[in-house]
């Protein structure tokens, strides 16, 4: 018999950037569970082809289309998801661009370091807001419950050169969750932020393609491979579910041991 403390039925999932790699795994995995799922994403194709992928889970789901740096467009399409859906209670703010061709620090121009905070700070900002608003106005009417989830990244807590924009949303991020899981506690709602290591996805796919750069990586990975999104399922039914009622403030390091080693 499963345990019960995961089994979602009647709770609701928001991820965005949920309609591929991380983002996907994790909503897939929530809705084996039992939760109803709304992803977000600015691809109308992927988010059809996810949408696909969730629907054959049997509960119910939604696939909208929401730029997450543009604040007007995640308080409307928040408002929507909760009309369609009448709850969220858990948010993965999981949505994020990596860096662009740049030839490094000095040399960053001030549109790239913008294009990366508007997605990967600023988005994150509007859509735990809009979520936070959400789950403390519910619990003042007696339904008190809320779980909010930033995915952050390794290069938060590593030196990643080149990509101080990318670190520095990261970092961030990590820091805003923290602040939210005391602010928010009160009323049953936690935080927590997810770093995903060196990860298979469409993100990573020039770099891992890159043979200079998978010889030099990959062998300093004690799990002898790169991590796959499905490797994130587990951590998201996890935070999801009442087994991580008194876990907050964390930070979730999945990176099949890159970072100790």
């Amino acid at each position: 018999m499963a345990y019960k403390a995961f089994d979602l039925s009647g709770r609701v999932a928001l991820v965005t950037g949920g309609n591929g790699g991380i983002g996907l795994a994790m909503a897939e995995a929530m809705a084996e569970a039992g939760a109803d799922i709304c992803i977000w994403g600015t691809s109308e194709a992927k988010n059809a082809a996810a949408l696909e992928k969730l629907a054959a889970h049997g509960t119910k789901t939604a696939a909208m289309r929401c730029d997450v740096s543009d604040e007007a467009a995640v308080d409307r399409t928040f408002a929507e998801t909760v009309e369609r859906f009448g709850r969220v209670d858990g948010c993965f703010a999981n949505a994020g661009v990596s860096s662009g061709k740049n030839a490094g620090f000095t040399e960053m121009t001030t549109e790239e370091w913008r294009r990366v905070m508007s997605i990967n700070m600023d988005g994150a900002f509007y859509t735990l807001r809009a979520a936070a608003r959400h789950m403390t106005e519910r619990a003042a009417n007696g339904d008190a419950f809320g779980r909010l989830v930033g995915t952050a990244s390794l290069a938060a807590i590593s030196g990643a050169a080149r990509n101080e924009h990318y670190a520095a949303t990261k970092g961030g991020l990590i820091s805003m969750i923290r602040a939210l899981s005391v602010e928010l506690a009160r009323h049953q709602i936690t935080a927590n932020a997810i770093l995903p290591g060196w990860i298979e996805t469409e993100m990573t796919e020039r770099s891992f393609g890159w043979d200079k750069f998978a010889a030099a990586v990959k062998p300093r990975i004690p799990a002898r491979r790169w991590g796959q999104p499905e490797d994130f399922g587990a951590i998201a039914v996890y935070i999801m579910s009442t087994a991580s009622s008194y876990h907050t403030g964390d930070t979730f390091l999945i990176d099949g041991g890159y970072f100790l080693f």
